[in-house]
């Protein structure tokens, strides 16, 4: 049994509490427990099953003491208990059995000890302390270097431009080709497709953390998103459209907080509504793509966001993409877009409609369905950079202009779509 106790992190919990079956045992254990310095109320009447309906709907404790005597499958009940378990909490069973193989198994599904009844309060007193030292103690690799993580924004200039289509790829192209486990946060809370273009139903989990963001830990994270593949989790939702969004963004950024914790790399696909209203989101945020079309309106809201993210995001990089692009047919010419936002578009992702259409039809997200299309490749080369990206290289942020507004000559540019417009086609 792979028990979730084994590798997790602590976060803000209960010290202890305990789950005994009779009085002897509680009239013991309860002294104990007040001498370290935890509160005897946390020595509950009942034994494993008792635990098991208890930690479903609440945290569990740093340290857990179950009673297994009235237990008829002892290792069936202990991965009961592991499935609502928290990450992070060392377990002590107590019972009646004395039996080799049965302490082997206890040992071997994750259990810390197995303390054999009668119980005395020296025995309980070692126990306790060693499962405090071993929860206390730093974890592998802990102080000696930080854990790498990258967390990325995709952010449309208009509606329409395709974020959400590049946010679902990369986070599926990190998870799958890259092997790193992946969090997608889809912050359309109303009208999101994460879920939908991987064929998912989006849970209650996001608006659970919305309307309760104290709840927010990393239990609530393992049982609240949806798990597309082995490497990859989303959160998404399909919020009533009569129910307004009553938050202040603080279950956001407590969920990207939890996402630290838990994964590698995080991709929030997030609305340009969401992006003004919670600015807080970008704190900890290392890159923003920024997803574009070569319009007018798609440059001038480019700017407005260059713009933005210089006085409120400076740590996070930004990267143009400018997707569904037909170079042929685009309203202003690639050129003339670079010129207007005074800096070089980092990839151009080509239109296809096509493939849009296959991905949708099989439930797969763009570059699963269409794995060969040059749109596709041009959204691993994306992805690359990203993965490879060092931590120079995240916190750089591009050379400041002299005035992003003032390189942007609207008479210009319309002058030039008219010329076109009015030139016969060949």
């Amino acid at each position: 049994m792979n028990a979730p106790w084994k590798s997790g992190l602590p976060g803000n919990r209960d010290p202890f509490a305990a789950y005994i079956c009779d009085d002897n045992a509680l009239d013991v254990l309860r002294p104990v427990i007040i001498e370290m310095g935890w509160q005897p109320e946390k020595c509950n009447k009942g034994g494993l099953r008792n635990a098991i309906q208890s930690l479903s709907v609440s945290a569990s404790p740093a340290i857990l003491v179950v009673d297994l005597s009235e237990s008829g499958d002892p290792l069936n009940d202990i991965n009961a208990l592991a499935e609502v378990c928290e990450p992070g909490t060392v377990v002590i069973a107590i019972g009646q059995v004395n039996d080799v193989r049965l302490y082997r198994d206890l040992l071997a599904s994750g259990i810390h000890d197995y303390l054999l009844k009668p119980l005395s309060a020296q025995q309980l007193h070692d126990a306790l302390n060693q499962a405090l030292a071993i929860f206390t103690a730093p974890k592998a690799g802990e102080g000696e270097s930080v854990k790498r993580h990258i967390s990325t924004a995709v952010v449309g200039t208009r509606g329409g431009v395709g974020a959400s289509t590049l946010a679902t790829s990369l986070a599926w192209l990190f998870s799958d080709h890259h092997e790193s486990p992946t969090a997608l946060l889809d912050l359309d809370v109303h009208f999101g497709t994460g879920a939908l273009a991987l064929d998912l139903e989006p849970g209650r989990g996001l608006t659970d953390a919305i309307d309760n963001p104290s709840r927010i830990d990393g239990l609530f994270i393992e049982r609240a998103m949806i798990r597309a593949n082995d490497n990859l989790s989303i959160l998404s939702a399909e919020a009533p459209i009569n129910q307004p969004l009553m938050t202040d963004g603080s279950a956001f950024v407590q969920l990207e907080e939890e996402f630290r914790q838990a994964f590698e790399m995080t991709v929030i696909d997030l609305p340009r509504n969401m992006l003004i209203n919670f600015p807080h989101l970008l704190t900890d945020v290392n890159l923003v793509v920024l997803a574009c079309e070569f319009t007018l309106a798609s440059a001038r809201d480019t700017i407005r966001i260059l713009s933005w993210l210089k006085t409120n995001a400076a740590h996070a990089h930004p990267m143009i993409v400018a997707n569904k692009a037909q170079l042929n047919v685009a309203e202003i010419s690639r050129s003339d877009f670079e010129a207007s936002i005074e800096r070089k578009v980092d990839f151009v992702v080509p239109y296809d409609v096509k493939a849009a259409s296959n991905a949708a039809k099989l439930g797969q997200v763009f570059v699963d369905a269409n794995r060969s299309s040059k749109a596709s490749a041009v959204i691993k080369q994306i992805a690359e950079r990203i993965m490879g990206a060092s931590e120079e290289d995240l916190s750089s942020v591009t050379e400041e202009k002299k005035s992003l507004l003032g390189g942007f000559d609207f008479k210009s540019l319309l002058a030039k779509k008219d010329k076109t417009e009015a030139e016969p086609a060949e």
